[in-house]
């Protein structure tokens, strides 16, 4: 009896730290598909306690 393999594909992730311009805390942390450009988002800080611009970077 042979196996079958038609289970699922795991797609490719990979694992990257949004970090703050200002004050340079990794404040979130997220899951992306590889490749592609570099996420700037603006996302709460909280030393700040205000809203500033996350860049991406990998650890």
């Amino acid at each position: 009896m042979a196996k079958k393999s038609g289970g699922k594909r795991k797609k490719k992730v990979e694992v990257v730290h949004l970090v703050c311009e200002e004050t340079g805390d990794y404040n979130y942390t997220i899951r992306r598909k590889m490749g592609g450009e570099k996420l700037k988002l603006k996302k709460y800080c909280p030393r700040l306690r205000r809203h500033t611009l996350h860049v991406e970077k990998k650890k």
